[in-house]
């Protein structure tokens, strides 16, 4: 019953298979891909820096605050049941925190 059901299985991937590989065609592209996305990005840079520097980077940093507090609590905490202060996810988050707080600064020059 069991090699049954097996076979039944191979047998329908197998037509699956042989079903896409001949229902499949290339798509070539028309004319020059690199000039229109050059241009689309030209039109749309302003507004799409305008959203990333008002909208996603202060969203990302109102984030990671909220974990760097929360993290620095739970390391207090933890500082006062095992006398031993791990300063290891606080750090990281703050590092990350100051990289996205300077971000905007300077990330439109490396793009």
């Amino acid at each position: 019953m069991i090699k049954n059901i097996w076979k039944k299985t191979f047998v329908f991937m197998c037509a699956c298979y042989v079903t896409a590989a001949l229902s499949i065609q290339k798509a070539y592209a028309a004319g020059d891909v690199s000039g229109v996305i050059e241009n689309a990005w030209g039109s749309a840079e302003t507004q799409i820096k305008n959203v990333v520097n008002n909208v996603v980077f202060p969203v990302i940093d109102l984030v990671l605050a909220v974990f760097f507090f929360v993290k620095l609590g739970t390391a207090y905490f933890d500082y006062r049941k095992q006398g031993q202060f791990e300063w290891a996810a606080p750090a990281i988050l703050f590092a990350c925190l100051c990289f996205t707080l300077t971000a905007p600064k300077f990330i439109w020059n490396i793009l």
